[in-house]
């Protein structure tokens, strides 16, 4: 018995390491009405469930989180971390985020407070090689003002910041601009989304850009 115990331990496949932990940030202000919370979390579920997604998640036993954000001092984490190690993994997180309940309504935009928080989340996954805020929002900064201080803080802590800017249809894209300006890090992006009907689709190509490329 022994023997067979040493052998099984010796032809065992070692675990992988966690490649990325990817932090998906939620604006929940005062401009995202029940309509637009409830295609932001049915997007979410509905990208999380595409199958090339689900394949990237595992590949790399991603580790994923959500936290939804409002003004200052409303931030919470609603989904905890949890490591993506099979498909039946990723199948129950798409399902508790499609139904979460909304932490925030009808208060102000404080983006910079919501990347603060969010940069803070990752100790809890030190072991990740790879650490990425993903932060969609409708809105630049109403509240708190500390969007570029908090930046400064998730480049000296080694985290990307990537972003979905929720635009109104048509050719203009202050939302997109903001995002580029003051929130993502160097080497990160932002998409953008032509309004909340949009939003699946987009992060369904945001996920696979940060999770088929390497990041950091």
């Amino acid at each position: 018995m022994l023997r067979a115990a040493l052998l099984a331990c010796l032809t065992a496949q070692p675990a992988l390491a966690c490649e990325t932990a990817l932090l998906l940030s939620i604006d929940v202000s005062g401009s995202i009405d029940a309509g637009d919370y409830r295609l932001q979390t049915e997007g979410l579920a509905a990208a999380l469930s595409d199958a090339e997604v689900v394949d990237a998640l595992v590949r790399g036993q991603v580790a994923l989180a959500v936290v939804q954000w409002s003004g200052v001092e409303e931030q919470a984490l609603v989904l905890s971390w949890q490591r993506m190690l099979a498909p039946e993994d990723v199948t129950r997180f798409a399902a508790r985020a499609a139904a979460i309940p909304r932490a925030f309504t009808g208060s102000d935009t404080a983006v910079g407070q919501g990347l603060r928080f969010a940069t803070a989340q990752f100790a809890a996954v030190a072991d990740c090689r790879n650490r990425v805020v993903d932060i969609s929002g409708d809105g630049q900064e109403n509240a708190g003002f500390t969007d570029s201080a908090a930046r400064r803080e998730a480049i000296r802590a080694g985290i990307m910041v990537n972003a979905i800017a929720i635009e109104e249809p048509g050719p203009a894209s202050p939302i997109t601009s903001y995002y580029r300006n003051w929130i993502i890090t160097p080497g990160g992006f932002v998409v953008t989304a032509r309004g909340l009907q949009d939003y699946a689709r987009t992060l369904r190509l945001k996920l696979l850009r940060e999770l088929t490329r390497p990041v950091g």
